[in-house]
This record gives C-alpha cells, sequence and structure tokens, in this order.
C-alpha cells in the first residue's frame, strides 16, 4: 500500500477503482478493500476536501464542489480510459453525480448504501448532528469514549480519521465537526435526476439494517434504473465495507469481472 498525496493508491497495474469515502471518513478507510482486491485491483483512495490530510480548497462544501474535484482527479491520472467509482454514503451521491455529468469518465458505478433521496420524511435523520463533539482527547481510547458519549453507539468508523498530535501531545480529528454539518447538509436533497442520469452499469449494496437507505428506496433505485443490480448484506447497517468486507471485496470482484 503506498500513498500519493492525501489519500491511500494501492499502486500497480490492475484495474484502477476510484474509491471515495463518505462524510466524516478519509481514503485510509478503503485500505482493507484495497488489500483484498490486490494485485488485481489498483485502488485510489483520495482524502476529499474537508476530511483527512486534504489541503485546504476555495469554495466550500456543497456537493458540486466534490464532484469537481474527483473529476479534477480522474483528468490528472490520465488513465486513458474511463474507470469504475466505488463511493460509500455521501461518495455513493458523489460517484452517481460524477457519471452523470462526465460519463467518459466513468465505466461503472458501485454505491455502498446511499439512495437518490437524501433529506425528510424518506430518511428520518439525513443529518448527524455533531456540533460541539469532542475532536481531542488524551488517549486514543479516551477520544473514542467521547465521541460515543456525545451520541453513537460505535466510535470505529469516526476513529479511522484520528492521529496522535506530536506537538500538542494526545489524540486529535483531522476533520472539524462544524465543517462536517457543512458537508452533510451539501449531501441533502432529491438528487433522482443525477441518479437517474448516467447508463452504466451500477451495483448497489445495501446494508440489511441501514437507517440512511431503506429496504423500498433501495429496491425502487435499482428497479428505475436500467443495468443496476442489487445486493443485500445481511446483518450490517450503513458501514458495509467494514462490517463486512470481505463480501463487499467479493461483489466488487465478481461485478467488475
Amino acid at each position: 500500500m503506498r500513498r500519493t498525496g492525501p489519500g491511500l493508491d494501492s499502486g500497480g497495474d490492475g484495474i484502477p477503482l476510484l474509491a471515495l469515502h463518505g462524510s466524516f471518513g478519509r481514503g485510509a478507510v478503503f485500505e482493507r478493500l484495497a488489500a483484498d482486491l490486490g494485485p488485481a485491483f489498483r485502488v485510489i483512495a483520495p482524502d476529499q476536501r474537508g476530511h483527512g490530510h486534504c489541503p485546504p480548497r476555495e469554495g466550500g462544501f456543497g456537493i458540486d464542489r466534490f464532484v469537481a474535484d474527483a473529476e479534477r482527479l480522474l483528468t490528472e491520472l490520465d488513465l486513458g480510459r474511463p474507470i469504475a467509482v466505488f463511493g460509500h454514503s455521501l461518495g455513493g451521491i458523489i460517484a452517481y453525480r460524477l457519471a452523470a455529468h462526465r460519463p467518459d469518465l466513468v465505466s461503472a458505478l458501485i454505491i455502498e448504501d446511499v439512495g437518490p433521496v437524501m433529506r425528510r420524511p424518506e430518511i428520518a435523520h439525513p443529518v448527524l448532528d455533531v456540533r460541539g463533539w469532542p475532536a481531542t482527547a488524551p488517549t486514543r481510547e479516551a477520544l473514542a469514549a467521547a465521541i460515543e458519549a456525545a451520541g453513537v453507539p460505535d466510535a470505529t468508523y469516526f476513529m479511522a480519521s484520528a492521529v496522535q498530535d506530536p506537538e500538542q501531545g494526545g489524540w486529535r480529528l483531522l476533520f472539524d465537526w462544524d465543517t462536517m454539518m457543512e458537508v452533510q447538509w451539501g449531501g441533502v436533497g432529491d438528487w433522482w435526476e443525477a441518479w437517474l442520469g448516467s447508463s452504466c452499469p451500477a451495483l448497489v449494496l445495501h446494508g440489511e439494517h441501514s437507517t440512511l437507505l431503506p429496504a423500498p428506496l433501495a429496491r425502487e433505485m435499482t428497479a428505475r434504473r436500467p443495468g443496476t443490480r442489487l445486493l443485500e448484506f445481511p446483518g450490517t447497517g450503513h458501514w458495509i465495507h467494514d462490517e463486512d468486507p470481505a463480501g463487499t471485496a467479493r461483489a466488487v470482484r465478481e461485478f467488475l469481472a
């Protein structure tokens, strides 16, 4: 595994796959996926604006800014062909909006647990209110416990963005909670037009216990878009790639084969 700028790039001559993380994430959340897929696949997973080690960027955190960043990255990579794009949560919205905007860059879509609607009443809680949540702590364990005390049962996904602070000591998060509020609100909306706006093959991964992609909506989004398959993951929630990493890698491999 190697890092090229903010994010990860598994390298090699395998089939390229762009992987876009969701809110609160970073490219490193796909290290297990990259390891499971390698060396047949080259996973390119950038830290997106406001996340990880991505340097500050102008323009705010609206969804179109994220799409423009992904478009720019693929253009700069100049791989000579369209490639498959994997997107989790907000990353999935970015992925299918990119496919609608630049079909010449995207050969296939793998959308992990997000639909074409991210708003009430379809989604009970489209935005997690994280204002004022703890961002630092003396130890990694203490930071995880503080985040869980603030309102989530399991801080594992958030802790993927926790790093030691060599100057001040202790642990800190790579993102800012207020920024994450802007990021989340940027993804709220009705995105049916974008979801139906591309024609490349698509695979939707749906967690059985997901709170962000209700089962009826998952079935509707696949039924309405030609060339789209739905794959259910029993016993999982929103973070399928963490909860069933082997199954996620197998689904990606078989779909792109």
